[in-house]
């Protein structure tokens, strides 16, 4: 292992930059160290949502209007919107003078190369040879680029204004002369830093030859974290964020019953991720794993708080639920046909290639001898896709659709006697009716799907009754 962190520094901390440099630049994890450390940031809150489309509501932004029709009096707003929104970033964070005039003259050129980029694909595909769909996957990662090699080029120049050797690492390959993997651009991006008297300000996009967003799509920078750190077998790897992991949202149970979760491990992440609330991208915990690389989430606008420890070894003393979380607006889509009964597995593949399709998020899903329910985290412009698609491969089916939440316990080790019914009296006991449950027998989670009108009483019952305790709100330990 290396001496030094690879630290990510989120979308919503990066628009407060007098925090990140007074809360994580100046106050390193190293004592009297503010070197041997690697950030990679993302873009500044909402650019990538502009760039592409947003990523809750999926209204469209540049990308998308780009794609569904691609007239240039259709995209060509939402890229002057793009540029206003940014420079005015730009105007927020630089004085008037030598230095704003670098930041806006950086940002302007890469914005006119990629709408000069937009026009000229346009022309080509107006021809009978040239395809636009074999394009798209090529503009989406160009657009997105642009949001973290902005927030980049900006933070390592006012690190630079403020005292710190700070150098910025474009990963995006704007520029580059040739195609390489990830790994080769890592690897040839950091060969002349020098940690110990330089700090390196990394792009959280990374061009590749076979394009990040195919596989990770919104996930992309911490794909790029996760490699950057174990490329350069950083001793640790730091998140960044604007909150706590904490055992439940203190919004909904109350800021004196939340409790920032102190240690977990990479399982507990992973299920977090699936609700869509992510610690990091399963593929990138990935790789940290299996290096041996342990993770810390800490929040930016409390900078001596430790943070969340995350490892792959880590399980509880004894079993517990660590955290109470969940997702409101689910849509719970349901196939019923009386021939699934003895043929599951046609019907079953069928239905995923159909959300594979439209790229639906599957949370959780039921299969009985003549019922598959999905448990899909989509916006309702894709439902309205999935469903249409759906009956039309399956015109003899009965297929309905619900909006409900779905909250889960969660914890390294849930392996003991009593823990389910504990959690369901809880929730019966508030009047919730449990519309499905789902609990695997790795057992580090538990699932109830409630209608959304119940789910934040479904969240404080959970808590109150497998986590609270009335002596100072520490997460308590079920024994069997």
């Amino acid at each position: 292992m290396g001496q030094h962190t690879v630290e990510k520094i989120g979308g919503t901390s990066m628009s407060d930059y007098r925090s990140v440099r007074d809360n994580i630049i100046f106050k390193p994890t190293q004592e009297n160290n503010m070197y041997q450390r690697v950030f990679v940031v993302s873009a500044y809150s909402g650019m990538t949502d502009k760039l592409l489309e947003h990523k809750k509501t999926g209204d469209a932004g540049v990308f998308a209007l780009f794609a569904q029709e691609r007239k240039q009096n259709n995209w060509f707003p939402a890229l002057q919107d793009v540029r206003s929104a940014m420079l005015d970033i730009n105007h927020s964070l630089f004085e008037e003078g030598e230095l704003r005039h670098k930041a806006d003259a950086f940002l302007n050129s890469r914005l006119q190369e990629a709408q000069e980029c937009l026009e000229d694909l346009h022309r080509l595909c107006q021809h009978g040879h040239f395809s636009i769909s074999e394009h798209l996957a090529t503009v989406r990662e160009m657009l997105a680029s642009i949001g973290e090699a902005h927030s980049a080029w900006n933070t390592a120049h006012l690190l630079q204004r403020d005292g710190v050797n700070a150098v910025y690492v474009d990963l995006t390959g704007w520029n580059s002369p040739s195609h390489m993997s990830l790994d080769e651009r890592i690897i040839d991006a950091f060969k002349e830093v020098d940690l110990s008297k330089e700090l390196p300000i990394a792009t959280g996009y990374a061009h590749s030859e076979t394009g990040l967003m195919s596989t990770f799509d919104r996930g992309y920078s911490e794909m790029t974290f996760s490699r950057i750190a174990v490329l350069t077998e950083a001793y640790e790897a730091v998140i960044h964020k604007e909150f706590h992991l904490s055992s439940a949202d203190p919004r909904l149970v109350g800021e004196s019953n939340a409790v920032p979760i102190g240690r977990t491990n990479y399982d507990v992440a992973d299920q977090l991720a699936n609700l869509g609330m992510e610690a990091i991208h399963p593929k990138a915990a990935k790789g940290l794993r299996q290096s041996g690389i342990s993770l810390r989430v800490k929040n930016t606008f409390e900078p001596d708080h430790t943070g969340t420890l995350i490892t792959g070894d880590y399980v509880s003393d004894a079993p517990c639920v660590e955290i109470i979380a969940g997702c409101r607006g689910v849509f719970a889509v349901e196939l019923f046909d009386q021939d699934m009964a003895g043929d599951i597995d046609k019907f079953d593949v069928a239905i995923l290639k159909v959300l594979n399709q439209f790229h639906a998020h599957i949370i959780a899903k039921d299969i009985n001898a003549n019922t598959i329910t999905h448990y899909l985290a989509i916006n309702l412009k894709t439902l309205k896709r999935v469903m249409r698609a759906l009956h039309e491969r399956f015109s003899d089916a009965e297929i309905t659709q619900r909006k409900v939440a779905i909250v889960s316990a969660i914890g390294s080790d849930m392996k003991t006697t009593g823990m389910l019914a504990k959690a369901v009296k809880a929730i019966a006991e508030q009047n919730v009716n449990v519309l499905a449950m789902h609990q695997s027998m790795r057992q580090v989670d538990m699932q109830f799907v409630v209608d959304e009108e119940d789910y934040e009483k479904t969240i404080c019952s959970l808590h109150k009754e497998l986590v609270e305790v009335h002596n100072h709100g520490r997460a308590i330990c079920l024994a069997s």
